[in-house]
C-alpha cells in the first residue's frame, strides 16, 4: 500500500469513494457498523483539496484504498459550520494545558476507507502518513466527529488514541473534538 498525498487526477476516484460512504447513502444499520462522512466534497472540491496538499490517499497498485484530509485553518476560506465552530471554540478547546489557538494545529479528516479494505489496518497507515505530513507544520491533528459516529469515534480514540478536547452542538448534531500529538514522544493533550 502507498501512502502518499492525492493528486489532482485522483478527484474522481476520490468523489466515489466519498459518495457512497456520505450519511444520505447509508442505511442507519451501515452508519452504525461503519461510520460516515459528512458534507459536500464533490470531485471539484476533492481536486482543489488535493491541489493544496490537503488530502492524503492510501493507493494499491492504481486503486484508490482511502483518503485522509489534513488541512490547515488557511486553507479552509469557507468552512463547512462544524469545522466553523470548532474554529470558534479554540479558545475553550485545551491542549496540553494551553487554548487550542495557542497551537499550532491542522483539521484532520474526513477519513474514508473502501469497503473492500476495511479491517486491513488502511485507517492505520492513513492516520501514520497524516502524523508523519504533518510534523513540522502543527503540533496537533484536530477532528471533530459526530457522537453519533461511534464507529468513527472507536476508531480514532478507542484505537488510536485521540484525545478528547470537548464538544459543540449544531442545532441536533452533537460533535467531539479530539487531538493527537504530532510529535513521536509526546504525551497525548487535555
Amino acid at each position: 500500500m502507498d501512502y502518499r498525498y492525492a493528486a489532482a487526477a485522483d478527484a474522481p476516484a476520490m468523489a466515489e469513494l466519498f459518495a457512497a460512504n456520505h450519511y444520505d447513502a447509508l442505511t442507519e444499520q451501515e452508519r452504525a457498523e461503519q461510520g460516515f462522512v459528512q458534507g459536500g466534497l464533490d470531485a471539484d472540491i476533492l481536486r482543489s483539496m488535493a491541489e493544496q496538499g490537503s488530502l492524503l490517499v492510501a493507493d494499491d497498485d492504481g486503486r484508490l484504498a482511502g483518503l485522509l484530509g489534513l488541512a490547515s485553518q488557511e486553507n479552509m476560506p469557507s468552512p463547512p459550520p462544524p469545522a466553523k465552530a470548532l474554529l470558534d471554540a479554540q479558545d475553550s478547546l485545551r491542549w496540553q494545558g494551553q487554548p487550542l489557538r495557542a497551537t499550532p494545529w491542522l483539521f484532520y479528516g474526513p477519513v474514508v476507507v473502501a469497503a473492500a479494505y476495511r479491517g486491513r489496518g488502511v485507517a492505520r497507515g492513513l492516520f501514520t502518513a497524516a502524523l508523519r505530513a504533518a510534523s513540522g507544520r502543527a503540533d496537533v491533528m484536530v477532528a471533530f466527529i459526530e457522537l453519533a459516529n461511534q464507529a468513527s469515534w472507536r476508531v480514532h480514540v478507542d484505537g488510536f488514541g485521540m484525545t478528547t478536547l470537548g464538544e459543540f452542538t449544531i442545532g441536533d448534531r452533537a460533535y467531539g473534538v479530539v487531538g493527537a500529538s504530532t510529535r513521536p514522544s509526546a504525551a497525548s493533550g487535555a
